[in-house]
C-alpha cells in the first residue's frame, strides 16, 4: 500500500511538471509569442508542445510499472479502452469530414478526448479482469 502511495505521489509530481510545460508553451502561444515562427521554427514549437505529452504518458506508464499488480491491471484496462475509444471517435469525424462535410478537427484534439474519455470510464472500470 505504501508503495502504491508513494507511486501516485511521483505520476502527481511527473504530471505536474510536465504540464507546467505544456501549459506554460500554450499561454505563450496566445499571448502571440510564436507569432512570427516560421518554416523549421514552427515545426520545433510543435514538437516542442508534444514533448510534454509524451512525457505526460511516461509518467503514466511509470505510474503502472511502480504500482502493484492490481492498480497496474486497473490503469492498463482504463487506458486501453480509453485509447481505443479516442481513436474510433477521433476516426469517425475524420471520416465524417471525408464524406459528410463536418467542421475540420485539429489533430492536437485527440489528446484531450483521450484524457477526457479516461475520465469518463474511470468509474465504470472497477475491476482488472
Amino acid at each position: 500500500m505504501a508503495d502504491t502511495v508513494a507511486a501516485h505521489r511521483r505520476y502527481l509530481f511527473r504530471t505536474a511538471a510536465f504540464m507546467g510545460g505544456y501549459i506554460a508553451i500554450n499561454v505563450a502561444a496566445i499571448f502571440d509569442a510564436f507569432d512570427d515562427a516560421a518554416g523549421w521554427g514552427a515545426y520545433a514549437l510543435g514538437l516542442a508542445v508534444a514533448a510534454p505529452v509524451a512525457g505526460q504518458i511516461w509518467a503514466t506508464l511509470m505510474l503502472m510499472r511502480e504500482s502493484d499488480e492490481f492498480v497496474r491491471g486497473l490503469t492498463a484496462k482504463r487506458f486501453i479502452i480509453s485509447a481505443g475509444l479516442a481513436m474510433a471517435l477521433f476516426t469517425g469525424w475524420g471520416f465524417m469530414e471525408t464524406y459528410g462535410g463536418a467542421p475540420h478537427a485539429p489533430g492536437w484534439m485527440i489528446y484531450p478526448l483521450f484524457w477526457g474519455l479516461y475520465g469518463l470510464v474511470t468509474p465504470f472500470v472497477r475491476d482488472s479482469h
